[in-house]
């Protein structure tokens, strides 16, 4: 039998990190489109991650992007996240928005552009410094469109050379989070295409090295709960970038193309022990036709009901299905839970931590939509480069 004050004990401490760039603007390869009402700056980014977390109750941090969320000075908005009841999470690092990295940035062939691209990322550990942050999370648009282009083999030494300098920069509690991608923008070869180049490159750097798992970055039947769990038994799972796919790296709101795939990573998640390990969960989203607030809040509704069906499986009479080699049997006790209607349970939740029941409807009812509506004319919105 499950214990269900465990499990609603288990949902209060769930934290899901928001990123600062889902609130800004962003759209399609064709077309950014623009919303009113969106943040112009990193201050007014937290405001509204502020939001989220005082009607979710579980969003404490922010992930920044740089040069996007650029301030001149770090610990002040640091101090100005914490006003807001706030924490600053990982720092997104970005090597491919500049010309330069037309053919790659740790892996260029040219040694000047790669001193810039590791002089970047070195920057960003300055930044977790300044912010109190403990990751650095890196992705890399690095490798080729065509055979031949460069050589394959130079340009993996290439990027454990890279990682080799900014993982020796990192201090005491912080960590290196190695992103992977299955393709684009490099279509012929891409440097980290996969968990196991990923994986391959931490094992070398050492323990403060781990990789993180987009959930959009695989290919169609990719089994992405059981390279959640091979990470989790090794201990190398850093955490999660949370997202939908329909077709490659759509970024859509996590649990909308496929929420019983969230509940199969979760039920990997909490079996292992990741639930309560250092396992970053953060959502990687962009919100380009719909309202930003609401659809994170959404978003994090969203990993919480995949999160309580997780804890709600009998694990006992799971262990003993799989033992009697009960197929039918252990197929069921999974199903059971995945079936199970958590929302009373998460009201319950909500309401023992005294915040609303429905998160979606107190945020709709508390005017801050209209209020950013109003009040940020002008200037430049946040969105993709900005």
């Amino acid at each position: 039998m499950t214990d269900l004050a465990a499990v609603k004990a288990a949902l209060k401490t769930q934290a899901v990190e928001t990123p600062s760039w889902a609130y800004g603007n962003s759209g399609t390869r064709f077309k950014v489109f623009a919303q009113s009402g969106v943040p112009r700056d990193p201050w007014e980014k937290l405001q509204d991650a502020a939001k989220v977390h005082e009607f979710t109750g579980v969003a404490p941090t922010v992930a920044l992007h740089i040069p996007w969320d650029t301030v001149e000075d770090y610990a002040t908005l640091a101090k100005y996240a914490e006003e807001r009841g706030l924490r600053l999470g990982a720092i997104n690092s970005n090597t491919f928005q500049d010309d330069d990295y037309r053919l790659g940035s740790i892996c260029h062939p040219d040694p000047a552009v790669r001193r810039k691209a590791v002089g970047h990322l070195l920057r960003c550990v300055d930044i977790m410094d300044a912010t109190g942050s403990a990751d650095l999370k890196l992705w890399f648009a690095d490798g080729t469109n065509y055979p031949g282009q460069d050589d394959v083999r130079a340009r993996q030494d290439r990027l454990a050379e890279g990682l080799a300098e900014v993982y020796e920069r990192l201090g005491e509690g912080q960590r290196m989070l190695l992103e992977y991608k299955l393709f684009e923008p490099a279509f012929y070869t891409t440097d980290v295409p996969d968990w196991g180049t990923a994986y391959a490159h931490c094992l070398k750097l050492g323990d403060k090295a781990q990789v993180v798992v987009d959930t959009g970055h695989h290919a169609p039947g990719t089994n992405i709960e059981f390279i959640v769990a091979t990470l989790l038994r090794e201990g190398r799972l850093g955490g999660f970038d949370f997202n939908s796919r329909f077709y490659a790296d759509d970024d859509l709101m996590v649990g909308a193309a496929d929420p019983f795939q969230l509940f199969r990573i979760m039920h990997e998640v909490v079996g292992g022990g990741g639930f309560s390990a250092e396992v970053a969960f953060m959502l990687d989203q962009c919100h380009n036709i719909e309202a930003k607030i609401p659809a994170i809040i959404r978003s994090v509704m969203n990993v919480q009901e995949a999160t309580a069906k997780a804890l709600l499986v009998d694990r006992g009479a799971l262990a003993g299905a799989q033992a009697s080699g009960d197929v039918l049997g252990a197929n069921g006790v999974l199903m059971d839970a995945y079936n199970t209607d958590v929302r009373p349970l998460l009201r319950e939740v909500r309401e023992d931590m005294g915040l609303d029941a429905d998160p979606l409807a107190a945020y709709a009812r508390c005017g801050w939509a209209q209020r950013i509506v109003a009040e940020r004319v002008g200037g430049r919105q946040a969105g993709w480069g900005a």
